[in-house]
């Protein structure tokens, strides 16, 4: 019986980390500036009690992938840097483990 032995996927080059790590910077600029949206709702004296509530959800859901976008960013820095995508696959997972730990000490 013969087994697949190579890659299925080609390692990424350095410019498409580059690229990576360009973009989940500017998804963490989108994921603040929502944050932005969701306080100001919050503090408008003019919001309705409902609006108030859904800004009040919104907002840990804007928690959750401020967490999500920073595990993400701790893994493409150490890409950008030359490390494998093991190391920093472990790095990120660590962080998103402490996340979760202190939510849950909550």
């Amino acid at each position: 019986m013969k087994y697949y032995s190579k890659q299925k996927k080609t390692p990424l080059t350095e410019e498409e980390i580059k690229e990576k790590h360009k973009e989940i910077y500017e998804e963490m600029r989108e994921v603040l500036s929502w944050k932005k949206e969701e306080e100001e709702k919050l503090k408008d004296p003019k919001s309705s009690p409902q609006k108030k509530g859904a800004a009040k959800r919104a907002l840990k859901k804007v928690a959750r992938r401020i967490d999500t976008v920073q595990g993400q960013i701790i893994y493409w820095d150490l890409r950008v840097k030359g490390e494998s995508h093991f190391k920093a696959g472990i790095e990120r997972n660590e962080y998103w483990a402490r996340c979760n730990e202190e939510k849950s000490d909550n």
